[in-house]
């Protein structure tokens, strides 16, 4: 058990007499840290002390096997840990993989005493994307590891969205819906998040009322988590999102319709300045609170991608929502996305913007930014969407951030108060999460070499020459993205619809490689001759699958043209050599992801399932999870709108039984027209998908085959190409 260990914060004494109570209870940092690391968690002294004026800080000093570490939260004090881990005993607990096996028994000391101060309050995390594209069917366990990850690196507030129907459920039903009504209008979990947003509303439904409670249930205990943990846990709030008929059923309220949203038809906007508007708001908040618990902070936005005020005067509407907001948590922080043109000048001139805090989601994405100058002074944090729709990709803009974050913050005028990590799916890029969450712990700019050099030294246990070159490559490729134009690295062609043109899977990705493709090449050489003691790391494993999937991705790129220059030549027989090396590099390429639990369909699909009550909601809930990665939606929205292959990924089943089929067939009718001298026979490509995602083949939820000997394939087969 861990003893009670109080201190006061540094300059504050303590009070005379009888010790004082501590500062909070550790015990939720003690219980995450035996999950952590079993039995060694029991080397290390946890000691709350009092947040200073400067903000969260920790400590870490002690000797061999017994390690003290000083924090002012309990995620602050894993914070602390998660330092030690890096820094001195000198491996990693990633997202994904870690080295903990790698740890000694007795734990060795630290020289000295080592200390940071958080740069900025805020630490934000999670895209309001998340759950749709991290999974909307994990349970509590892996809910609570993700938390407990945050924690390690600093993160101090996580957006939950999970659950979040259940209030629009109970207080509407207080406004002339019946609950079947509702049900209909609420998406499957999957897709929710575009619900959240008034992008959409009713795909992958009904949904039932078990479900519904369920999701509540789930939600209410990762905010009790992250409330343990001293975490501010980010709820959504309401601003105005109603169902149908919603003006003819509830007199004196206006709606606003809000068109489309790539093919699907949005919900209504309920005026926020109307009469009406302020009482659902109250029973909305009145349930939240009641299922939840509470919290200081809430995210929304208003007219997200394209959605119109109508006659509504916006700088009202805002200070409308506010009010609504401060009317049932007095002083609470409104936290909105900054993307495309939002927050408007005229939004932010309706609110307090001492109570705003801006998460940016385009922070490296362009040149010439000024978040002072466009946004009034409002608070914001220094945000990247490192992937779109949980893309495989490897890389990000990791010399952006180093350069301007630091830059940002010691402006004259800056009003940047955090940062905020905001892939649209995570689970995948570890070191671009350490380095990015890092930011905020750092008293200066990051040396970008240094920290990469770190890394590789940590990332499996212990130094490696050929670690150190692998992760050098990663960086000078991959990790080199310049801001100007994206914000995520290429996707795959071979997750791409068919076409001899094609230069891109989902249609607002990279359609380019973004950096030299032969560095991921020698990268993947150095990790295969890493020694073989620090090979057993689970982040080793990961890491070897990850870069010789991309270096084998990067060569569909060189490929595709080549087959498109003998089609055109009519050069059947080089054709169809060419031909033959693309679909045997599918075949490895779905091998080799089976190889790796991360890269597995088959536990998604799984726990979809596992949360239907009768065989009906099993299916409807797979086809949720199924649409998601490929067809996203129905023929309109995906063809039309073009969402398809939005969330494409390099995972074991729908390398096998979506994408090589569907080249393979391409292909195939290539071949014919070569032939027959006719043009090719044209492919409903939706179709298939869509059977596809309407079906109920089971996957394998354990991996198999050799990651170590299939990356070996790889780069055999790199380098014959």
């Amino acid at each position: 058990m861990l003893a009670v260990v109080t201190a006061a914060a540094p300059g504050v004494p303590a009070p005379s007499g009888a010790a004082a109570a501590p500062a909070f209870d550790p015990r939720p940092a003690r219980a995450a840290l035996e999950r952590l690391l079993d039995s060694r968690a029991a080397q290390f002294t946890l000691v709350p002390v009092e947040e200073a004026d400067t903000g969260d800080y920790f400590s870490v000093s002690g000797e061999a096997g017994a390690i003290r570490v000083r924090g002012t939260s309990p995620a602050t004090l894993l914070t602390g840990v998660g330092w030690y881990l890096e820094r001195v005993a000198g491996v990693d607990i990633g997202w994904p993989g870690d080295s903990v096996g790698r740890l000694p028994d007795t734990l060795p000391a630290v020289s000295g005493t080592i200390t940071r101060s958080a740069a900025v309050p805020h630490r934000y995390a999670l895209n309001d994307t998340d759950e749709g594209y991290s999974g909307a069917y994990r349970d509590f366990a892996s809910y609570r590891r993700d938390i407990d990850l945050m924690a390690l690196h600093g993160v101090n507030e996580v957006f939950v969205p999970t659950g979040a129907e259940y209030p629009y459920y109970r207080a509407l039903q207080g406004f002339g819906y019946d609950a079947a009504e509702l049900r209909a209008w609420i998406p499957g979990p999957a897709h929710q998040a575009w619900w959240l947003l008034q992008n959409m509303s009713g795909f992958g439904g009904p949904v039932s009322e078990r479900l519904i409670e369920a999701r509540a249930t789930l939600g209410g205990r990762i905010a009790g988590h992250l409330r343990a943990l001293g975490m501010t846990p980010v709820l959504p709030g309401f601003f105005g999102t109603v169902p149908p008929d919603f003006a003819a059923r509830n007199p004196g309220a206006v709606t606003v319709p809000q068109g489309k949203w790539v093919g699907f038809a949005r919900p209504d906007w309920l005026d926020p300045t109307g009469p009406v508007f302020g009482e659902l708001a109250a029973a909305y908040y009145r349930v939240q609170r009641h299922r939840f618990g509470d919290s200081d902070t809430f995210k929304m936005d208003l007219l997200h991608e394209g959605g119109t005020p109508g006659p509504v005067d916006v700088t009202r509407a805002a200070e409308a929502v506010q009010g609504a907001l401060d009317a049932a948590h007095p002083g609470a922080t409104w936290v909105m996305l900054g993307w495309q043109n939002n927050p408007s000048a005229r939004l932010l001139d309706g609110v307090d913007r001492s109570r705003v805090l801006i998460v940016d989601g385009l922070s490296d994405r362009y040149e010439g930014l000024d978040r002072e100058k466009q946004w009034g002074g409002a608070p914001y944090a220094f945000g990247a969407i490192a992937n779109f729709g949980g893309h495989t990709s490897l890389g990000a803009n990791t010399g952006v951030w180093t350069d301007r974050f630091h830059t940002w913050l010691t402006r004259p005028d800056s009003a940047l108060r955090g940062i905020a990590w905001l892939p649209e799916g995570t689970g995948g890029n570890p070191a671009a999460f350490d380095l990015f969450t890092e930011l905020a712990w750092e008293p200066g700019p990051v040396d970008r070499r240094a920290w990469f050099a770190g890394y590789a030294a940590r990332r499996y246990g212990g130094a490696d020459p050929h670690a150190a070159a692998a992760w050098e490559q990663l960086r000078l490729g991959p990790y080199s993205g310049a801001s100007g134009t994206w914000s995520e690295p290429q996707d795959s062609l071979f997750t791409a619809r068919p076409s001899l043109t094609a230069a891109k899977a989902a249609r607002w990705s990279p359609s380019a490689m973004r950096y030299d493709a032969r560095t991921v090449e020698r990268a993947l050489s150095e990790l295969l001759k890493v020694a073989p003691a620090l090979r057993t790391s689970d982040a080793y494993r990961y890491d070897v699958v990850d870069v010789a999937r991309q270096a084998l991705t990067n060569r569909g790129r060189v490929l595709l043209p080549r087959i498109k220059a003998a089609y055109e030549a009519k050069d059947l027989e080089g054709f169809r050599e060419l031909v033959r090396e693309w679909n045997a590099d599918e075949e490895l390429l779905g091998r080799l992801v089976a190889s790796d639990r991360r890269f597995l369909l088959g536990p998604w699909l799984a726990d979809a399932r596992s949360w239907g009550a009768d065989a009906e909601e099993r299916d409807r809930l797979e086809y949720d999870a199924r649409s998601i990665l490929t067809t996203w939606a129905d023929r309109g929205p995906s063809e039309t709108g073009g969402l398809h292959d939005y969330a494409n990924r390099e995972w074991a089943g729908l390398v096998r039984d979506v994408y090589a089929p569907r080249w393979a067939a391409y292909f195939a009718g290539l071949d014919t027209a070569l032939v027959q001298d006719t043009a090719p026979v044209a492919v409903d490509w939706f179709a298939r998908e869509d059977a596809w995602a309407h079906g109920h083949q089971a996957y394998p939820t354990a991996p198999s085959g050799d990651p170590v000997a299939l990356a070996g394939e790889v780069e055999a087969a790199l380098a014959l190409s």
